[in-house]
């Protein structure tokens, strides 16, 4: 747990400025593009403050070894990984405890959004890799997963939105920094949702509220949750309003060779 910080640090002031010069609710800036991979059947890049994530989506495509396969529905394999260089402190390239635990919990969040029971005997694959982190990196994926996997043609419920929420200095506020995360009485809570109906698909808690503190992060949770929806929904049209157009200027050139021919 969080909590080892400096006690006599204001994490917010009496104008309601944070360390950032951040509202309580206000988000760090974000960046979402997709279809940034080739190879892939669905990518997407996220910038995150300094946060840095890439998704790459692959399947529905045969289970391996055969006999995981379930007859019911796809299996959801999640890959979430930190490059050695993400970190200030050199990290070691094999997966470590934190990463497959983040894996798991990004994987049941993608398999609450994904109808997996379209394609039964097969897999799903979504490597993410996270290339500088700073806080908020799981979320940060999940925002590049849920997006790669849309920009896959993948049938969802719904994309994944979600937001870091919590405490610092005794005040409520929305996605943490890591100076945040280190305040004395820390508290951070990484939490994901499906927009269109609110229903909660990733949940975990770092430290203790109130009941009114709990109302008051899970209610900006949501709202700031949005905001993340929106900037997800809008690079996939930005994507594939630009496929239309490349489609539509091949189409004049192959009118206008076969007039010249």
């Amino acid at each position: 747990m969080a909590g080892k910080g400096n006690e006599n640090v204001t994490y917010v002031d009496k104008s309601g400025k944070r360390l950032d010069g951040r509202k309580v609710d206000e988000l760090r800036p974000i960046k979402v593009d997709v279809g940034v991979l080739d190879r892939a059947d669905g990518s997407a890049y996220v910038e995150w403050g300094h946060n840095k994530a890439i998704a790459a989506v692959y399947g529905p495509r045969e289970v391996l070894p055969k006999h995981m396969a379930n007859p019911y529905k796809a299996i959801m394999r999640v890959y979430y990984r930190m490059a050695p260089f993400s970190v200030p402190e050199h990290k070691r390239p094999a997966p470590g405890r934190r990463e497959i635990e983040i894996s798991k919990v990004l994987s049941e969040a993608l398999d609450a959004a994904v109808l997996t029971e379209r394609f039964p005997q097969s897999q799903i694959e979504v490597h993410i890799d996270i290339l500088d982190a700073d806080a908020g990196t799981r979320i940060t994926a999940l925002t590049a997963a849920s997006a790669a996997l849309a920009d896959a043609g993948i049938p969802m419920r719904d994309l994944v939105a979600g937001v870091s929420v919590g405490k610092a200095g005794g005040r409520v506020i929305a996605d943490l920094t890591k100076a945040e995360e280190d305040a004395s009485d820390a508290v951070d809570i990484p939490m994901a949702i499906l927009p269109s109906t609110k229903e909660v698909v990733l949940l975990q808690m770092d430290g203790i509220l109130t009941k009114e503190e709990w109302k008051d992060a899970h209610e900006l949770a949501h709202k700031a949750a949005e905001k993340v929806y929106n900037l997800q929904k809008e690079a996939l049209r930005k994507r594939y309003e630009s496929a239309e157009a490349v489609e539509e200027t091949e189409e004049i050139a192959e009118t206008k060779e076969e007039v010249v021919e």
